[in-house]
């Protein structure tokens, strides 16, 4: 890396550290103090709360993210520009876009950390978050604890029928819980038991019995009946579960708001549900474009907001900030219109989740060749 290159980026990562601490810190306090009441239900200390929120770090740098990279971009190409700085690097020969090229690396390569964190950190970090909130809540009724709840779901390859009287996502066990399927030449078998529990590479069901339903008897025949009995066949797992439980309780409104779903959720959820309607493949369809678009956002608001900031030494800065906030909430807007129109079904589902980062990129490089 040359000499210029750590230079410029030095000048942006130490107001990028600020402002996006800055924005932490005001979500935060912000959430605080509209979640107090709730905490306070839930029975929340000073520790849990901590917790909670320390848990959600994750979530909240992928959403604020953007915005700090955009606010320390423009902070430090008006301070270059203001010490004409800019003005000397590019008459000695330095264009536009060479002078931009430290910092769109550095936005393709935060675009690329939002991507893994939304893969992998974030789903943990909300489950986590909600067995946090829930940890202090009594019981309000026998067999209906904090945390279970019941649960159907089908796993289409293997045509099996889950029927769980309670599940508890966060320890990954079952009470009563009823599976049914059927063999190829019709046979009909079904799995009951107490209780059942993931063991880390199987379900291991206790006080289980299988039954079998010949095609030509009505009478069911006991297969076998065992205190601990391990279903090795059985390839559903906890993750496909928590798919399930995330993609059956996302309603259309959600999904048009934003992404909220991770591209191993829908794969999972894929895998149960082979076959879907046309409305819930579109859904699932623009979440998967909309999780796979939303990390380059780093991308286009740094091309946003080179031409803007090299610029503000010939203009009012607030004009530059302006113009930057007007992108941002024109950006928002045609992203929340796209993914509406494509979770109905009323265009294709990768044009509604990509084409806002089209059209300000596109944006964005035709305003830093007019600057060049």
């Amino acid at each position: 890396m040359r000499l210029i290159d750590r230079y410029l980026l030095r000048e942006m990562l130490v107001p990028l550290a600020y402002c996006v601490s800055g924005f932490l810190v005001f979500w935060i306090t912000t959430e605080l103090l509209s979640d107090l009441d709730m905490f306070q239900r839930q029975r929340l200390g000073a520790g849990d709360i901590a917790e909670y929120y320390l848990v959600l770090l994750p979530e909240l740098l992928v959403t604020v993210m953007p915005v700090g990279l955009l606010l320390a971009l423009l902070y430090a190409l008006t301070q270059l520009a203001r010490n004409h700085e800019l003005v000397a690097m590019r008459a000695a020969g330095l264009s536009l876009w060479r002078l931009g090229l430290p910092y769109l690396a550095a936005a393709g390569l935060f675009s690329l950390g939002i991507l893994y964190l939304n893969e992998t950190w974030v789903p943990v970090s909300v489950s986590r978050s909600e067995a946090i909130l829930h940890r202090r809540e009594a019981p309000a009724q026998p067999g209906h604890e904090a945390g279970w709840r019941p649960l159907n779901f089908r796993y289409e390859p293997a045509r099996r029928l889950w029927t769980i009287e309670a599940y508890h996502e966060a320890t990954h066990a079952m009470r009563n819980p009823k599976v049914d399927w059927e063999a190829d030449d019709g046979t009909r078998f079904q799995l009951v038991a107490r209780q059942a529990q993931w063991s880390g590479t199987r379900w291991r069901f206790f006080d289980a019995a299988e039954y079998e339903f010949p095609p030509a008897q009505e009478t069911p025949r006991l297969r076998r009946q065992a205190d601990e009995l391990e279903m090795a066949e059985f390839e559903e797992t906890p993750e496909m579960i928590r798919s399930e439980i995330k993609i059956s309780s996302l309603s259309n409104v959600s999904a048009a708001s934003g992404a909220q779903l991770s591209l191993r959720d829908i794969r999972n959820y894929l895998r149960l549900h082979q076959e879907l309607s046309p409305l819930e493949t579109a859904k699932l369809r623009t979440q998967w474009h909309g999780r796979l678009a939303e990390p380059w956002t780093c991308l286009v608001v740094a091309l946003i907001a080179l031409p803007l900031g090299a610029a503000s030494g010939r203009r009012d800065v607030l004009v530059s900030v302006s113009a930057s906030i007007f992108f941002c909430f024109a950006y928002i807007i045609l992203l929340k219109f796209g993914l509406a129109f494509g979770t109905a079904g009323y265009c294709p589902p990768w044009l509604a989740a990509w084409y806002p980062n089209a059209l300000f990129g596109g944006l964005g490089l035709w305003m830093t060749w007019r600057a060049a």
